[in-house]
């Protein structure tokens, strides 16, 4: 395990992409100030689950809608990103059977079939995969592109094998929502061997916040609430995760690597891991809260190339994740904060996450030995 902040840097491609340099933080991922904290805030989803649903069916359903895939799309870090990599990557694609897992709207598939595909097979479970499929035969691309509505785990290609597998997999956290699963079943039953994994490396980071002002406003406000004390409910937010947009200069530490996955060779309960970190403060300063973030890697390709999502990144539709610590730390500059964060799938939800965080200061004026769990659902 690293505990700098170092990350990798990815390419740019403003040659093939327009206005790339505008819309992707392939070239700035540990520099560009982001818009100020807090905006847009989007609490992990709660999921109302009627009587004859699952949360797996109403996260299913969920995908149905057009908003989520326009607010995926309008992410132009996400989407340019892998335009950038399909159209700069053409000899991976040319004359290749692909498999895109989850495939939405079908705009990765559109981007491989123009790329040379020989076929692309668009998997999509929710009723999105009816309008993709007028989508890909209004573009003109029913001879290369099929779209196969139903779960991966359920269905059988109308090959035995595939050539690539891209996937946009990824949820708050990198792991919520647990697609990574069905990217993994899709590898193991029909990628050929030296197969393609698009994207094949990610990564988890964590690090620590000072956010007096937000806490104070999210968490300590039930306290006391026109006069009543409704701190039952302070217990229930400080247990769920804020996703949220995270100024960087509320960044109090290092950045510290906590998990590196391979998609291309890991296994599925790989995802489910205990990790170490060490925080060292940078400065004199107050600790409110941990945030993690994520960053992809398509290693595959003629050059590096990836994205962050971290808060010294142009901002992504995951934005970071925030969890809120019981104890207001004062650390002095040097001193660390120790423990270990443990992610594991939820056992009633495999598509939820619980996190464990042990965490330990010994600092000159703040001294904190606590564990805490957090649920994102």
């Amino acid at each position: 395990m690293s505990n700098n902040s170092n990350h990798l840097r990815f390419e740019d491609a403003d040659e093939v992409v327009e206005d790339a340099a505008e819309s992707s933080n392939l070239d700035h991922s540990m520099c560009d100030p982001v818009a100020d904290a807090h905006v847009d805030a989007q609490p992990s989803s709660l999921h109302v689950v009627s009587d004859n649903k699952t949360s797996a069916d109403y996260y299913f359903d969920s995908y149905s809608h057009f908003g989520i895939h326009e607010e995926m799309l309008k992410d132009s870090v996400r989407t340019k990103t892998y335009q950038s990599v399909i159209y700069q990557n053409k000899f991976l694609f040319k004359d290749k059977i692909v498999l895109d897992v989850g495939a939405g709207t079908g705009i990765l598939s559109l981007f491989c079939a123009k790329a040379g595909a020989k076929h692309v097979y668009a998997v999509e479970c929710s009723d999105m995969a009816d309008m993709a499929k007028e989508i890909v035969e209004v573009n003109g691309y029913s001879n290369v592109v099929t779209v196969l509505k139903g779960k991966i785990e359920e269905l059988e290609l109308p090959v035995a094998k595939v050539d690539i597998i891209i996937s946009e997999w990824m949820g708050y956290f990198l792991l919520f929502e647990n697609m990574l699963n069905s990217v993994l079943y899709a590898r193991d039953k029909w990628l050929v061997d030296g197969g393609v994994v698009l994207p094949d490396k990610a990564s988890l980071y964590l690090t620590a916040i000072e956010d007096a002002d937000y806490k104070e406003d999210k968490i300590e406000f039930w306290k006391n609430v026109y006069g009543f004390d409704m701190s039952c409910i302070k217990k229930q937010a400080i247990v769920e995760p804020l996703v949220d947009t995270v100024d960087q200069n509320q960044i109090a530490t290092n950045c510290h690597l906590l998990k590196t996955m391979d998609i291309s060779k890991m296994a599925p309960g790989d995802a489910s891991f205990t990790a170490p970190f060490k925080l060292v403060a940078a400065r004199d300063d107050y600790i409110h809260a941990l945030v993690a973030y994520f960053d992809v890697s398509f290693t595959r390709c003629h050059k590096l190339m990836g994205f962050s999502t971290g808060p010294r990144s142009r901002t992504t539709h995951w934005k970071q994740t925030v969890l809120y610590l019981e104890d207001v730390l004062t650390v002095c500059e040097g001193e660390a904060i120790v423990g270990t964060m443990t992610v594991a799938q939820n056992k009633k939800n495999p598509r939820d996450i619980d996190i464990m965080l042990k965490y330990t200061l010994n600092g000159r004026r703040s001294n904190a030995s606590r564990v805490q769990y957090y649920k994102m659902r």
